[in-house]
């Protein structure tokens, strides 16, 4: 039995297999690439150093990003477009482009600062999310609920929904990836209306790494032309969660796993929004199915919280149609 420790998401080298496995150690290929460098500074004429590199390259890219997974990603896209203007500066330098020079330089300082300031919204220091492996629970098991037996989820319908939405005083939505695979924006902007010509509070919690790179919410939502003064972010959403009446959550998952709370755990100590908190939760989501983290969401099966089993675009459109029966 081979007893040498594995890091769950680390690549690694089989050398009895002569196989790249899961866990290989990922010191070759930077020091390949250090090397290939070398080589080409002194060799500038060599078409073997200069595509050899380009391989070392594309290999060291591959294995630095490739373990990285779980609410980690948005920061790695910041960090991938810091670098990318690094690269496009460095051009400018060697071509003697003043323009290209001061692009890069600005696409490098601001990807930068998005990167950290990303970071410091996951609790995590970029060294620890590049090189420690962070958010690789791809693989993980789906957690049981008491007694062994995994916990059920409850469904609703639009109807259900509605009539909670109607009724309720203040209203939390909670965007995340669903709402922008679907591009269902704009719907879930005329149901927000809909509501707040109505009276209800409404108000959107936005999580720093919601959806597939940074910024991506408050974007979709500015298309949509939700009032700014209505954006949240989470640290100002999280105290009014326990005053909200409903908490509808469209397309969001690792970033509202109350298990992040606990250690031991793909997402443990990042911080995530508190809709669990809320006194009645709606998620719309189109299965039960898990986020990039790969573990499942305690939200979905907790008592208070119903699933809307629908896409967002679908579900939002159903739900604004429900509602404008209880309030006109």
């Amino acid at each position: 039995m081979d007893d040498r420790a594995q890091t769950p998401g680390r690549l690694r080298w089989d050398g009895e297999a002569g196989a790249v496995g899961p866990d290989l150690a990922p010191v070759p290929a930077p020091a390949s690439f250090a090397v290939g460098t070398v080589w080409l500074v002194l060799a500038p004429d060599s078409p073997v150093a200069l595509y050899g590199l380009v391989v070392v390259a594309l290999l060291f890219g591959v294995t630095m990003v490739l373990p990285i997974g779980g609410a980690d990603m948005p920061v790695v896209i910041a960090l991938l477009n810091a670098f990318t203007g690094s690269a496009v500066a460095m051009a400018g330098f060697v071509l003697d482009q003043t323009a290209l020079i001061i692009a890069g330089m600005l696409v490098s300082a601001s990807g930068s600062i998005l990167t950290e300031l990303m970071a410091d919204a996951m609790n995590r220091s970029i060294t620890n999310i590049v090189i420690g492996g962070f958010g690789t629970g791809d693989s993980a098991p789906p957690e049981a609920g008491a007694g062994g037996a995994p916990a059920q989820a409850r469904s609703v319908s639009a109807d259900d929904v509605a009539i909670q939405l109607a009724y309720a005083r203040k209203v939390v939505f909670v965007p995340g990836c669903g709402l922008a695979a679907a591009q269902a924006q704009h719907e879930l902007g005329y149901l927000a209306k809909l509501l707040t010509d109505h009276g209800v509070d409404v108000s959107y919690a936005v999580h720093p790494v919601a959806g597939r790179m940074p910024g991506h919410m408050n974007v979709l939502l500015a298309e949509a032309n939700v009032p700014y003064t209505q954006l949240k972010e989470m640290d100002d959403a999280n105290p009014e969660f326990p005053q909200a009446d409903v908490a509808l959550v469209i397309g969001a998952n690792d970033v509202t796993n109350p298990i992040a709370r606990r250690s031991g755990n793909a997402i443990s100590g990042m911080p995530i929004l508190d809709v669990d908190k809320a006194k009645s939760v709606v998620v719309i989501k189109r299965s039960m199915g898990h986020g990039y983290a790969g573990i499942d969401n305690e939200l979905y099966t907790d008592p208070k919280a119903g699933m809307f089993f629908t896409d967002a675009k679908k579900g939002l459109t159903q739900l604004k149609a429900a509602v404008g029966e209880f309030v006109v």
